[in-house]
């Protein structure tokens, strides 16, 4: 059996990475969705994620309890280790991710994969405004950084999600599947 793909999705805020990577398990329902540790209130929503305070995070870290781990917009995000157990059974894995975190993440994962979601500025800012977790300012600061590159050296897959998520689901499995085995 062979080692399974982390599939690292990264995206600009607002550009829907929780709507397509439910989409993509949805449609290959083999895919693994990975469960992050996140030090944000459990109350604030969007994906499904472990709600931990910044003393547990950091209890955890100084544990090894994440194969990855990094901090963004003031909150911390960790990538537990049972995810190698996932990949080693042969499970293809999706990862809400940091691209600050991506150079480390393909040291450490043989089968690495980054799924780059895209969106135009304009549909950002109206994705940001509709999801009421952010004010202005932080809006704008989002949008600011939205189209920082990524790393050099990755292998990478783009996929644009401005149009109707139907679209983009089946535009994103028909990229997965050739690597699928």
């Amino acid at each position: 059996m062979s080692q399974g793909r982390l599939i690292a999705v990264v995206g600009p805020s607002g550009v829907g990475k929780d709507s397509v990577m439910a989409g993509l398990h949805a449609a290959m329902p083999a895919m693994h969705l990975v469960r992050r540790v996140i030090t944000r209130a459990p109350e604030l929503g969007g994906e499904d994620y472990d709600a931990v305070s910044v003393p547990t995070f950091d209890a955890m870290v100084g544990r090894d309890a994440f194969a990855v781990h990094w901090g963004a917009h003031g909150l911390f995000y960790g990538i537990p280790h049972a995810i190698t157990d996932q990949l080693a059974a042969g499970t293809d894995c999706l990862a809400n991710f940091s691209r600050k975190a991506l150079g480390e993440a393909a040291q450490i994962f043989p089968r690495f994969l980054v799924l780059n979601i895209t969106a135009k500025p304009e549909t950002l800012a109206i994705r940001l405004a509709a999801r009421g977790r952010e004010t202005q300012d932080e809006i704008a600061k989002r949008l600011a950084q939205a189209d920082k590159p990524l790393p050099s050296g990755l292998d990478v897959i783009h996929l644009s999600n401005d149009g109707a998520l139907h679209d983009t689901i089946a535009r994103g499995v028909a990229l997965l599947q050739p690597e699928s085995v």
